[in-house]
């Protein structure tokens, strides 16, 4: 019978029901009370209370005067913003810059990085195999700490 599930009856308010459960190990007993409880009873002072949302209701005439006036000032905050990029953008185009050369430079950043990443790699696994440090390894390949 330990391999089996139980059958334990409990009642409700809608009459007795039968629950299967996981076998019990051997030596232990069925619990005869709270079989089904599993958080301790507390009696609170909220339990009759309506939900309080931690958000501002819209409908309150005072929070929305806060935020029109928010909103607003975050609205001129952004147009300030983007007058500061049009006025670095110029400058970057009157320097001689263009969108498709600087979209070119971070390519070859990207391409630059992923070939560094591969020599790391490199670098770790010849270490292990010879049980130095890569420390020691930019040495012997004439290579910069800070490289």
């Amino acid at each position: 019978m330990d391999s089996e599930e139980r059958s334990v009856t409990v009642r409700g308010d809608s009459g007795q029901t039968n629950v299967n459960t996981t076998p019990w190990r051997k030596g232990a007993s069925l619990p005869t009370k709270g079989l089904f409880r599993r958080t301790p009873v507390r009696i609170s002072r909220n339990l009759n209370t309506g939900f309080k949302s931690p958000l501002l209701s819209p409908g309150t005439p005072r929070s929305s005067r806060v935020d029109q006036a928010s909103l607003r000032e975050d609205i001129e905050e952004l147009k300030g913003r983007r007058e500061e990029l049009s006025t670095q953008i110029a400058l970057l185009e009157a320097e001689g810059y263009s969108v498709e050369e600087l979209d070119q430079h971070i390519d070859q950043l990207h391409e630059y990085n992923d070939i560094k990443d591969v020599g790391q790699m490199l670098l770790g696994r010849l270490a292990t195999i010879r049980g130095v440090t890569t420390k020691d390894l930019y040495g012997e390949f004439g290579l910069e700490l800070e490289d």
